[in-house]
């Protein structure tokens, strides 16, 4: 890890504030799920999109291409010098059905996982609202321990934002 010790965190942070403005030093990701459908519009993405445009234009286009656009996958896009976002499709569709919500569990752990990867190779520590619990329709009491599992027993720091 080029000379740099990584702190072994085995929790999560919950702070008050804006997860486009993450705290602390070092490169961050933050992280958030997108749907499977190029649907971007509601909920968090408006507030990734008025601060940076690079997020959204780079799903849409991801969209268009096809390429590896599924559930599960992930992409990072960088939005200032220590800084980037990482666009996560956990979500399969825009509304619940009579399967139950569009969060995908699965997928997300897969995304997770993927993030922990990017966030190990940048040395960076990860910033998110409550992924999954908002418009996906997911339970946090089930999306939390995929964090501990993906991110925080890696060593990653995860700071998790709630609106005042």
């Amino acid at each position: 890890m080029s000379g740099r010790r990584r702190t072994f965190h085995t929790v999560i942070s919950y702070v008050t504030g804006d997860a486009t403005h993450p705290h602390g030093q070092g490169p961050k990701i933050i992280g958030h799920v997108c749907n499977d459908t190029g649907g971007w519009g509601r909920g968090f993405v408006l507030a990734l999109s008025r601060r940076w445009p690079q997020p959204e234009a780079d799903y849409r286009a991801w969209h268009r291409s096809g390429n590896d656009f599924q559930l599960g996958a992930i992409r990072l896009v960088q939005v200032e010098p220590e800084l980037w976002v990482a666009n996560m499709i956990g979500q399969h569709g825009i509304r619940p059905t009579k399967d139950g919500p569009p969060i995908r569990y699965d997928a997300l752990d897969r995304c997770l996982s993927a993030l922990g990867d990017e966030a190990l190779s940048l040395h960076a520590s990860v910033h998110m609202p409550r992924i999954g619990a908002g418009l996906a329709g997911g339970s946090w009491e089930q999306i939390e321990p995929l964090i501990l599992k993906q991110l925080t027993e890696r060593g990653i720091a995860v700071t998790v934002y709630d609106l005042p």
